[in-house]
């Protein structure tokens, strides 16, 4: 099966056009085109109803959000424990804030950082913990809770892939100390380019506040060193236009996931997660060796499909960016593991062409 047309690794999932010229209305009327608009604080109010949080500080992307999160932590100077099966702004964040990036193997089931681990990389230099719920699956929170307890460690949740996912009766977003997600054209909700920072104590609200908008408290008063990361109201208008349809989207990711697990399930390994504290944001797929991961790609792009590889290299394995340190693991993952096309828009017999693909290829 040769697709006509390019079939990508995603899509953006948007409200109609007319959902989303209609909320511009109001913004050029009124010429308030940012700094902390009506949209931007409708759609706070918003997030904190739909994922039942008392707390929403909307950004302008989510490693913006990582920065100021950090920056609310005012942590001193020292190494941070994370994960090297990540982005890189997960590690490029803690670095631009004057840390250093420890990295901590990650669980070969979960793809998440392996908790039976971090107790023994702390050190007298480590002063956080930042762990990664990669593709939304929630790391051990009640494991990291103990150990940060433990050693007086502030957590800091990177949830960029977590939206609306829940764990222990409580959204993803509300452990830790404080959380942060994206809400990229990518994710499975989008204001374009935009995220979210969310905070457990109000005094933590108070700084993330404060460090958005240049360090003014609200009293228009300079109390700290900020910066600019305020969301802009075309960015909010566009999230208030797609957040309704949130469920539909993650109820189509779910089947189209069903799909590729049950036509691949003697084929290929799977991330290991709980279906009930999932959002289906990514169809990732491990292969037994890079050399059989590069056939697949080579197949699939040759009938017009382009996966894409999450997250390659491993991060840990970047001995021009961080300290030497080898995690194993996250290495032999890093090196096998396959994003494949997911989005609402594509069908089930779409899916089921695709993986068949796989299936040739292999």
């Amino acid at each position: 099966m040769h697709f006509p047309d390019p079939i990508y690794i995603t899509r953006p999932f948007v409200a109609p056009l007319d959902t989303y010229t209609k909320l511009l209305d109001s913004v050029w009327q009124s010429q308030w085109f940012t700094n902390n608009g009506p949209l931007v604080r409708q759609l706070e109010r918003d997030l904190c109803n739909r994922l039942s949080i008392s707390n929403t500080i909307l950004v302008n992307n989510g490693t913006i959000a990582l920065h100021v999160a950090l920056k609310a932590l005012d942590l001193p100077k020292g190494t941070i424990l994370t994960t090297p099966f990540t982005w890189i702004a997960t590690a490029s964040s803690i670095v631009w804030e004057g840390h250093i990036p420890q990295f901590v193997d990650v669980d070969p089931l979960t793809f998440n950082i392996d908790v039976t681990k971090v107790e023994a990389a702390i050190t007298s230099d480590t002063v956080a913990i930042v762990a990664v719920h990669v593709f939304s699956n929630p790391c051990d929170v009640e494991a990291l809770e103990t150990i940060s307890q433990k050693y007086n460690l502030p957590i800091l949740y990177d949830a960029a892939h977590a939206f609306g996912v829940r764990t222990g009766n409580r959204s993803i977003f509300e452990w830790g100390d404080i959380s942060t997600a994206s809400f990229h054209a990518t994710k499975v909700f989008n204001t374009a380019e935009g995220g979210g920072v969310f905070c457990n104590t109000t005094a933590l609200q108070e700084r993330v506040r404060s460090i958005r908008d240049f360090g003014f408290n609200s009293h228009r008063e300079i109390q700290m060193v900020g910066t600019n990361a305020k969301m802009s109201e075309l960015h909010a208008a566009l999230g208030l236009a797609n957040l309704p349809l949130v469920d539909i989207a993650i109820e189509k990711r779910r089947k189209l996931t069903e799909q590729y697990t049950h036509t691949l399930s003697n084929t290929v390994v799977f991330q290991q997660y709980d279906p009930k504290s999932y959002n289906y944001a990514y169809m990732p797929i491990v292969l037994q060796s890079e050399h059989q991961l590069r056939n697949v790609v080579e197949h699939l792009q040759r009938h017009n499909v382009f996966p894409r590889r999450y997250f390659h290299p491993s991060l840990s394995s970047l001995k021009h960016l961080f300290p030497e340190q080898g995690c194993p693991v996250a290495e032999s993952l890093a090196n096998r593991i396959l994003c494949l096309p997911l989005y609402p828009d594509l069908s089930l017999e779409m899916v089921e062409q695709i993986a068949h693909l796989v299936i040739e290829a292999l």
